[in-house]
């Protein structure tokens, strides 16, 4: 998303628009590294929900995606780390009173107490799980990104299994579509009916980020005033974010360098596993060295090695 928003106005958006992105206090401190070079490696957690809440009446709230998005010095490549939502880790305490135990990674965010809190929780959960130290994080609040893909002209998404919408009823049929955000965001949500179940889910997912890239840099935006503040209103409408000290101007004019074939996706390393009763995710050989190779700067020789868990974007 931030990638997005350098493509489409640079200047604009930090001239005008900077005070239209909410800023937020989202990682928790051991998982936040000590200092940030804006030109990289940079490590950021993004975390997207129908609704982000920093405050007022809490309810029940998973975060429905989980990504860490790892970018190499030079930021001309970024991993796109997909966690499975269903991923069983040992959840440390939280302020709120909870007293940490195992569940289910997107647990993690409504046991923190949602919004901010749920934010840092499940920072510290991942930390925890992975001795990755965050460069930054943001929060995407799925109804916005819904409006910027509109402001776009929609996307092109590859579908590649017939799959009916648990939520719509809508039949996405095989073959390359033009989608709007409504139907875009409700195919990357499935993954009931799926071969791969989750797994797909994340490879869509992935996918819909470098096809919004990708449109982004097709638009000619710079010959439309009006469509280029819309887009930048809806993208700081849907963002919170935390850059960990860094300027937002510096940082997206670092991601300008990032193009769309840049982005790799990647699976974590895990399984399906039914343990009393309840299906898990867990961790293939502790991950499969996937962890270690982003905090050891050698993610790309990584990718290499394990072909098997890279999406094809």
């Amino acid at each position: 998303m931030l990638a997005t928003a350098g493509t489409i106005g640079i200047q604009a958006l930090t001239d005008r628009y900077d005070n239209s992105v909410a800023r937020g206090h989202l990682l928790d401190d051991r998982a936040r590294r000590e200092r940030t070079d804006p030109d990289g490696p940079l490590t950021y957690l993004l975390v997207g929900s129908d609704r982000f809440r920093s405050s007022g009446e809490h309810v029940d709230e998973r975060s429905d995606t989980i990504l860490i998005a790892h970018l190499p010095a030079g930021l001309h490549r970024a991993y796109l780390i997909s966690v499975p939502r269903d991923l069983l880790v040992a959840i440390p305490p939280a302020p709120n009173g909870y007293r940490g135990g195992q569940d289910k990674i997107n647990a993690a965010y409504d046991l923190g107490g949602g919004g901010e809190a749920g934010s840092r929780l499940l920072s510290a959960t991942l930390h925890r799980l992975t001795g990755l130290e965050f460069d930054g994080a943001a929060s995407i609040d799925f109804t916005g990104l819904r409006t910027v893909i509109d402001l776009l002209g929609g996307v092109r998404m590859c579908v590649d299994t017939e799959v009916r919408s648990v939520h719509t009823g809508t039949v996405f049929v095989p073959g390359c579509q033009q989608m709007d955000g409504a139907r875009a965001l409700d195919y990357v949500r499935q993954r009931y009916d799926l071969p791969g179940g989750d797994y797909d889910r994340q490879r869509h997912q992935q996918q819909l980020l470098r096809a919004m890239l990708q449109r982004a840099g097709e638009t000619d935006l710079r010959g439309n005033p009006l469509r280029t503040d819309q887009i930048i209103r809806a993208v700081g409408g849907s963002l919170t974010v935390d850059t960990n000290g860094v300027p937002l101007e510096d940082l997206v004019l670092s991601l300008r360098a990032l193009p769309t074939d840049g982005l790799v996706g990647v699976q974590v390393p895990s399984a399906p596993q039914t343990i009393d009763q309840v299906s898990y995710v867990v961790l293939v050989d502790g991950g499969n060295g996937l962890f270690e190779s982003v905090r050891t700067a050698r993610a790309a020789q990584w990718a290499a090695a394990n072909r098997r868990w890279v999406n094809r974007l």
